[in-house]
Parts: structure tokens; sequence; C-alpha cells
């Protein structure tokens, strides 16, 4: 299979997407739409290293509005506000990692308080929730 003439589906598989994340991509305009060669659309190997950016970006956390601001970025070489976006996106994640830790800190100390109280009617999970 040549990577240059990749219907839709095909271009998806190589990534490990649906084809409706294609489209999706697209009408964000994350991704180009090929133009029709005999009425089907083909993707090619600057189509797959694109939607693997978009992929590997977000596994990184960025979110897809920055995921688009990076890859306009990555025509122009701004390296200094490519380095802004992730010092940003770090930020967050370490916000969002803190909250996450404080929830799970708190679930824990709830799910061992109804460990020691199990036998009661009265569940402090339960209860922690109502308040």
């Amino acid at each position: 299979m040549q990577l240059n003439h990749l219907s839709i589906s095909q271009f998806a598989k190589q990534v490990g997407v649906g084809i409706e994340t294609v489209r999706y991509y697209q009408r964000k305009g994350l991704l180009a739409i090929p133009k029709q060669a005999e009425g089907i659309r083909r993707y090619d190997e600057s189509d797959i290293r694109q939607l693997r950016f978009i992929k590997n970006a977000q596994k990184a956390g960025f979110t897809l509005k920055e995921i688009k601001e990076l890859i306009s970025l990555d025509s122009s070489s701004d390296h200094e506000r490519a380095y802004e976006i992730a010092s940003e996106r770090l930020k967050a994640l370490d916000l969002h990692i803190a909250e996450m830790q404080e929830a799970r800190n708190q679930l824990k100390f709830l799910a061992d308080e109804c460990a020691g109280k199990r036998q009661k009617q009265c569940c402090a999970i339960l209860a922690a929730f109502e308040a």
C-alpha cells in the first residue's frame, strides 16, 4: 500500500484513530481536507505526520486549540511562542495534578472511614456527598 494514495479509512488506521476523528480534526481546522481524485479523497505521508503530531501533542496534554496554534508555529519556526505554550500547559497540568491528588486524598480518607464502620448504617462516603 502506497502511503500517498490512502483512503480515509486506511489513513485513520495508519495512526490508530477512527474515521470520525479524522473528520472532526478536519472540521476543527487541524487537518487539511485533501482534494478528490476520481471522487475519492486521498491522503499521503504528510497527512500521516500531521495526524501523528496532533495525537502526540494530545498525549502531552495540549488542548486542540493549543495544538492548532502549535501547527501554525511549526511552519513559522516561532520556537519562543511554542515554549510559552508548553510552559503554560505545564502549569495547567501541575494544577490539575494537585487537584487530582487532593481528590484522591479525600476519597482515600472516606474509604478508610467507611472500612472502619462497615457494620454501621451510616456510610461515610455517601454521607460526605450528601453534605
